[in-house]
Parts: structure tokens; sequence; C-alpha cells
């Protein structure tokens, strides 16, 4: 045998013993090597330009360490950044320290700035104003205490001034009330107590009826002495004279029993320009889990939330704030009740909002769950029927489908009361003005779903996204998953699957590029189990729907930068190959706790000629309230421009 014939038998055996052994390993280590041969495969696959131009694409974004934080809520700035509010980010430790967090972050160049917040803005309500300012309300007095902590007791204290002669008084946080038998109480928070009202009939008759005003105290001393059964009066350390016996205070009883979440009245605007708070006038009510709708005078209403006592309120204190004078104005008439968190739309009429039944947080089962018309001139409440699963209404979410011209809105999942571990798969429609409106059914989401962020797009599409199964995420039960909804066939396309659970307190925003940002997410836990406490969701993701994978889009080179109703605007559009298909205005989102009452998207007629395209803006204030738009020029081919803001003005 020669050399060659035996060096080529050598590796020939060499070859064939390594291929064995190739073959050994293959088989001991299948599972693993399968793993990452499929996921190899799934990454190529969601990276490949067919893929994205069917089902979008999903990017993971991590802040830097130090500028990361707790995103419960979002609002998009008409500087195209985003305003991501903390507050104490739903972590006591934070809040007993007075540490308060507002990031606001540029998408684009990656800019932040961690802004000096004032108080603790977790679980406020938030409006855009005409001028582009985000009017932000309530907020966080104190944080709930379950019954085997509470070691001081405590209630509402009701101080009543007789005098109607005094002025207006103020009086700081740890105010003393003693009872007659000594025990000691003081105020969790800095209060004011007006002047007694006097009136005077036509026979000359004078009628006195003291003010009032409540708030939450605390015993001084711990243990069960500090509970007190039966109504008491207290006086106010300090008073002396005529002063002691007009002012006092009021409490049927102090306990030890659980104490809920507690809100705040404070009141401010968040300037987008010099991007800081600025304080206007509190509201009348202390508020934890407001909403505020936008009107179509460019004034906002701030109904529900919890009081200064942790108590839902009664919806006797509905009020509205005027941007002009800065200031809150009780509305006595506008006497209705809803549970936190409520999602209440502007209609096209004047006076008239929509509440779709969506809600989060807290109010009994059986009280302002129905959903229907509420007529702000004459308080006047048309409920409406056909919603499915009515009793899952709880973290379900709610939104315009479409132009909302025409008039049609969607409810989006939602579960049980409180910690409920049931879910719908529901998606059901009502078109508002129906002869006869009702809700009918619409496509199932794949699973059930609680906590779902609702994204109208320019193409007139909404992206559905993330949620839970179980409340707060329990039981690893986030839903990795997306559908985009088409009004026109009624129909979910699949969407990209998002990398990232999101459940409780996360949030979803149409950014001016097409793109979709979400943000947050507060789970309970981070295991199956449930036995490891859960971690709040730091990383942004962003949402390239399929529409920016599909050819060259339209550019808006120039336009005015402002007009006003029934306004004829031209605007100059290059890389317009395909012609322009539809127009659109989008009113920039706040979002939180899947309630999003800013965002809507208006249909303009349209005229083109050349690289010229002339919209007309509609002339109703209620389809469009006073404030900034992205507007967004879609071609025929479904492909949308990038945004150009308008502020749409009186």
């Amino acid at each position: 045998m020669t050399n060659e014939k035996r060096r080529r038998g050598f590796f020939q055996r060499r070859t064939a013993l390594q291929a064995l052994a190739v073959a050994v390993l293959i088989t001991a280590n299948a599972p693993p090597i399968y793993n990452f041969v499929s996921t190899y495969a799934h990454e190529r696959e969601i990276n490949s330009d067919d893929y994205k131009a069917r089902h979008g694409h999903w990017q993971v974004i991590e802040l830097p360490s130090d500028v990361r934080i707790n995103a419960i809520h979002a609002a998009l700035l008409d500087t195209g950044k985003l305003l991501l509010i903390a507050g104490s980010g739903n972590n006591r430790a934070e809040f007993e320290a007075g540490s308060f967090r507002t990031l606001v972050y540029d998408p684009v160049s990656g800019y932040t700035k961690d802004v000096r917040t004032p108080t603790d803005l977790f679980c406020a309500g938030h409006a855009f104003l005409p001028d582009g300012n985000l009017l932000v309300a309530g907020g966080t007095l104190r944080y709930e205490v379950l019954a085997p902590d509470v070691t001081r007791a405590g209630g509402t204290m009701i101080v009543k001034n007789e005098s109607p002669d005094d002025e207006p008084r103020t009086f700081p946080k740890g105010t003393e009330f003693v009872a007659p038998d000594g025990r000691r109480y003081v105020a969790a928070a800095e209060f004011a107590v007006e002047p007694a009202t006097k009136t005077e009939s036509r026979r000359g008759t004078v009628t006195v009826t003291a003010s009032e005003t409540s708030l939450w105290v605390d015993a001084v001393e711990e243990g069960s002495g500090s509970i007190s059964a039966t109504p008491t009066q207290y006086a106010i350390t300090g008073l002396t004279g005529v002063d002691r016996q007009n002012l006092y205070g009021l409490a049927d009883k102090m306990t030890l029993d659980k104490q809920d979440y507690q809100g705040t009245k404070e009141t401010y605007e968040f300037n987008p320009r010099t991007e800081e708070y600025e304080r206007v006038g509190d509201m009348a009510e202390k508020r934890w889990y407001p909403t505020l709708t936008g009107l179509p005078d460019g004034q906002v209403l701030s109904v529900a939330g919890l009081d200064g006592a942790g108590q839902v309120l009664d919806g006797s204190v509905n009020e509205i704030y005027d941007p002009k004078t800065k200031k809150w104005t009780v509305q006595p008439d506008l006497d209705r009740y809803f549970p936190t968190y409520p999602a209440l739309f502007q209609t096209s009429t004047p006076g008239r909002l929509f509440y779709t039944g969506s809600s989060t947080g807290y109010g009994p089962e059986d009280d302002g769950r129905q959903p229907g018309f509420w007529n702000i001139e004459d308080n006047r409440f048309q409920p409406v029927p056909g919603l499915r699963d009515a009793d899952l209404m709880e973290t379900s979410g709610s939104a315009w489908v479409g132009p909302v011209q025409d008039q049609t809105i969607m409810v989006v999942g939602g579960g049980g009361i409180g910690e409920s571990a049931r879910s719908t798969s529901r998606i059901d429609l009502i078109k508002l003005n129906d002869a006869n409106p009702r809700f009918v059914p619409g496509p199932s989401l794949p699973e059930g779903t609680r906590y779902p962020n609702l994204v109208q797009l320019p193409d007139d599409t909404t992206l559905i996204t993330n949620g839970s199964r179980d409340y707060r995420g329990k039981g690893n039960s986030d839903n990795h998953n997306a559908r985009i909804y088409h009004p026109d066939t009624n129909t979910l396309e699949y969407a990209a699957d998002p990398n990232i659970g999101r459940n409780y307190h996360g949030s979803a925003i149409l950014l001016p590029d097409g793109r979709v940002l979400t943000a947050g997410s507060d789970p309970l836990f981070r295991d199956k189990d449930n036995l490891i406490p859960g971690e709040f969701e730091q990383r942004l993701e962003i949402y390239s729907p399929p529409y920016l994978f599909r050819g060259v889009r339209p550019v808006i080179s120039a336009g005015p930068a402002s007009v006003g109703y029934g306004d004829v605007a031209t605007f100059t559009v290059q890389d317009n190959y395909a012609g322009i298909g539809k127009a659109r205005l989008v009113r920039p989102s706040a979002v939180t706790h899947s309630t999003n009452v800013e965002q809507r998207s208006i249909a303009l007629d349209f005229t083109e000629r050349g690289d010229q395209v002339t919209v007309t803006i509609p002339a109703e204030a209620a389809v469009v309230p006073p404030g900034f738009y992205m507007l967004f020029l879609t071609n025929r081919m479904g492909v949308p421009s990038a945004a150009r803001w308008v502020q749409v003005v009186d």
C-alpha cells in the first residue's frame, strides 16, 4: 500500500470518527442545539425584510442606568419628546424619602432630562391644553397601609368654621386636634378653611352656614388606646378665644382599619418649552386615579378618584379647569359617580360625553359601571346596551376607531373587579351617532387580556398590544402578542410579537415618525409560582408598523404651523410618487393605567396639485378640540409621512 493510500485511509477513518463523535454530541445535547438553531431561525425570520413588511418589527431600548425611570404616565409633547412621569414610582421608600421623578426623553436623538418634580404625581390625571402644556392634577398624598401594619388609629376629620367674618385660613401639616378626653391626632397634610357663608332672606332673616373641609388625621400615640368609636368634637391646638369656638374638628370614628391610598388636589402645567412644571390653582377636591377630559372650548373636566381620606369620590364634586384663569370651578349641577380612571370621551356633539364602562382600580361592582352618554349641560345620563362581558370591564382599554368623524369607539379586553384572575378577549364596538347606539361584537383577541394598550395609527388602523391574562401578570401571564385592527374589514391582523411583557402601569404612544413606543409594567411577581416579588420594567420598546417597510414615504417639507377652524391650509409634499390617499390630524397621547382619552384621529378633506396638498380643517371644536396635532399624509400605497406639528387655534 502506498503512503498516499495510507494517509487517505487514515483521514477517512479520522473523519468518520469525528462524525460519529459529533453525532453522539448532538444526540446528547439535542435540546440545547435545537433551541439554538430554532432561535437563530426565528431571529433571522423576524428580521427579514419580508417579515417586517407583513408584521412590523420591535426594537428594545435600554436607557443609561442613571436615567431609567418607572414610567407610570407617558405623554407625547409637541416638541416630539416624551414626558415619562414616575412620581414615587409605586415605591413606598421613594415616597417616604420625598424622591419624585420625571424624565423628558427624545426617542430620535436620545436626549434625556431629569425634571424637578415638586410633588408625588404618581397616579395623577392629565390632559393637553390649547397651548400645548400638559395639565397634571392630583397624585399621591399617602400610600396604602394594610390593617396588620396600622399602628396609629386614623380617620377623616371634618374641620368647620362658623365665622362668616373670618378670612380664608391655611393650617400646616401636623396641626393637632384634641378630644375632650385628651386623645390627640395630627393632620397628615396642609389644609385650608374658608369662612362661613352668610345669607339674608327677603324678610331680613340672616342664616350662617359653616364652611367645612375634610382631611386625614393620625393619632399621636400608637396602639388601641387611640381608637375612637363614637362621634367626637375636637379642639384645634393653638386657637384661643372666639377662634377656638368658631373653628373645630368633627370625626365619626378613629380606627386601626386598613388605610387606602389618598389623593392630593395640587395641579401643575408642564411646559414643553421650558421643560418644567408650573404650579396653578388647586382642585377643590383631592384626587388619586382621576380622569381629565378635554372639552371643545379648551377647558378640562376632572372626575373620579380617591379623596384625601382614601374614599372613592361620590361624584358630587366634579370640576372644570379654565386654562385662561388657571383655576378650577366646582360644577354642582354635574353630579355623576364614576369608578376611578373612567374612560370618558368628548363626542362630536358639544356638551355630550361618552363613558365606555372602562375603568381601573377602585369602585363597587354594582355602581357606575354602565356605559352611556353623559350630557354635561343638564346632567342627564343615557345608558347604552349590548356590551358583552359587562362584569369584566375593569382594566379594559377603550379608543376611537378610525377618524373621529365616524364616531366609533372600541372596548378591548378587561377583567374582574379587584384582584380577579378573570379576563376576557372581547372586542366590542359602538357607533355613537346611530339612531339607537348599542355595542356590537368585533373580532376576539387570541387570549384574555387585562391592561391592553390601544394606539391609533395614521392609516386608520389600531395597534392592540401587550397586557396580561391575570391580575398584574400573576403566574407569568403576560401576553407577548400584538394585533392590528382594521376597521374597514372588522378584522384583526397578526403583528410581530413584542419582546417585553407589559401589564399594570404599561403604556403605548404613537410617535411623530409613525412608530409606537411602549413603556412601563409593574408585575406583582416574576415567577410562575408567585413567590419572587416583581420588578418594575424600565426598558422601552419601539414598534415599527408594516407600513414603514413598504416603500418610500412622502415628506411634508413646508406648511403653516397653526390653523383655525374651517381654514384651508396648503402643505408642500416631496417624494409623493404614489399620490396622497389620506390626510389625518392625530392628537398626541397622554396615557396611564390603560386609560387614554386624549388620542383621536381627524379626517381632513384635501386636494392635490403637483407638490401641493391643500387640506380643510373641520369647523367643529367638538371634533377637533383646540391644541397641537400631528399632521400625517398617507399615500395611496398606505405609507404615511412623518408628522408635521400643527396647532389648531380658535
